[in-house]
């Protein structure tokens, strides 16, 4: 939706245009920090299709306001580099041609240097449409906001690939060194119940949301119970001990091929040492399993096997949204700088924002009423919304502001080189 300055509301349109330009400035400017620490050697690495080399999150991101904004704002625009174009177009198939996904990591060329450059050339003339063309600025102020909401989408991916792409070297390097931690040890799991009823789930109000998160409908939700904090690695190790891996009664059929295929044994990152699963990669490198963190980098088969072990099941999305909505969204994200899930606190926040991304049993689809944008833009979302999951709330790499209850994340069922943990629910008995 594109909206249009009126003239009584000048004063309070400057105001929400500045406002808009310090969002996209924090953005850009987090980006940058997050690759930071890193040499030009590790910006280039692709350890697998899925994930991307730093490098091209940070081309890539540029080439979104580029094209989205820069182009059709800007008199006499010219792009940066005609090649880029077709570089850094990650999936808008209305756009033109574009690199192949898994030979991102060819990309010697550009360099990190010139990448830089790009992103810098980006900023000066996104502060030059800011600065000269306030008439242009409102009119794609929706297009702008939904960049800068992609930027921390990006954000949190160059961080998940980053983590998978060390993990493949040997020396086990760390992204940074580890901050203090805190936390108390997690109480026995509870449980809250909600009657049945008819309810409302998806985007309410003002504010950004993504269009997989509208329209706003009524969904009618049997009574259940849901668990009042995540899932931890030590309850998690008990299921693996119990023979979790090896059982297929607990398995959907296509988890256990996939388990199979794949030789999984344990969550992702987990290192068997000293005879045990007793230590995992982490963003500061290898390190001892902590028992009371929340279980992190499980796929939908594992977070499935795991309810199934335990006699329950993963929530629904929208049983998931229905307790979230009622809590602050306040949690472990991205600007806690911890980079990793924390055991839970001593509030009453459940952990349902933060930490871990949840897996839900919702097929990603669209919601009843649901209309793509028009244009390049409009596949954003729609296009993927097939053979692929539900996950909510958020992670330790997810900026706070980026994140509602109303969000709805999507990964195909084997992903786990994402945040992505476990929260129980269960029917009444």
């Amino acid at each position: 939706m594109q909206f249009a300055p009126k003239p009584r509301d000048r004063a309070q349109n400057h105001a929400s245009l500045e406002s808009l330009f310090v969002a996209y400035q924090r953005a850009r400017a987090q980006t940058l920090a997050l690759a930071a620490p890193l040499s030009a050697e590790d910006c280039a690495l692709q350890s697998m299709p899925d994930a991307s080399p730093v490098k091209w999150h940070l081309a890539h991101t540029s080439w979104f306001f580029e094209t989205f904004v820069l182009e059709p704002a800007l008199p006499g625009f010219a792009p940066y580099r005609e090649a880029f174009r077709v570089l850094f177009n990650s999936y808008y198939v209305a756009l033109g041609p574009r690199h192949p996904r898994p030979e991102r990591g060819l990309l010697s060329r550009p360099s990190l240097d010139e990448v830089l450059a790009y992103r810098a050339s980006v900023d000066e003339r996104m502060q030059a449409l800011f600065a000269r063309y306030p008439e242009q600025i409102a009119r794609l102020a929706d297009t702008i906001e939904l960049g800068v909401n992609h930027e921390q989408q990006h954000q949190e991916l160059i961080l998940t690939d980053l983590k998978h792409a060390l993990s493949r070297n040997p020396l086990l390097p760390a992204y940074r060194a580890a901050p203090a931690r805190a936390g108390a040890a997690p109480a026995p799991l509870g449980w809250s119940a909600l009657p049945d009823g008819v309810r409302q789930i998806g985007h309410a109000g003002e504010g950004f949301s993504f269009d997989n998160e509208r329209p706003r409908h009524r969904v009618f939700v049997g009574e259940f119970e849901i668990a009042d904090r995540l899932a931890t690695n030590a309850e998690y190790r008990a299921f693996i001990d119990d023979g979790g891996y090896r059982r297929p009664e607990l398995w959907l059929s296509q988890g256990w091929d996939v388990r199979s295929a794949q030789g999984w044994q344990a969550p992702l990152y987990w290192l068997e040492r000293e005879g045990g699963w007793s230590h995992q990669f982490t963003l500061e490198g290898a390190r001892a399993l902590e028992p009371d963190e929340p279980v992190t980098h499980v796929s939908y088969y594992e977070a499935d096997a795991y309810a199934r072990w335990c006699g329950a099941r993963l929530p629904t999305e929208a049983e998931w949204e229905i307790v979230a909505a009622a809590r602050e969204p306040a949690g472990n994200f991205l600007e806690s700088g911890l980079l990793h899930p924390a055991p839970p606190g001593a509030g009453a926040s459940g952990q349902f924002y933060g930490d871990a991304w949840e897996w839900t049993s919702s097929s990603y689809a669209p919601y009843p009423g649901f209309r793509a944008p028009e244009g390049a833009v409009g596949e954003y979302n729609g296009k993927f919304m097939v053979n692929q999951y539900v996950l909510r709330g958020g992670s330790c790499a997810t900026p706070r502001s980026h994140i509602r209850a109303s969000y709805r994340n999507f990964f195909p069922t084997a992903a786990r080189w994402q945040f992505s943990g476990i929260r129980l629910a269960r029917d009444p008995s």
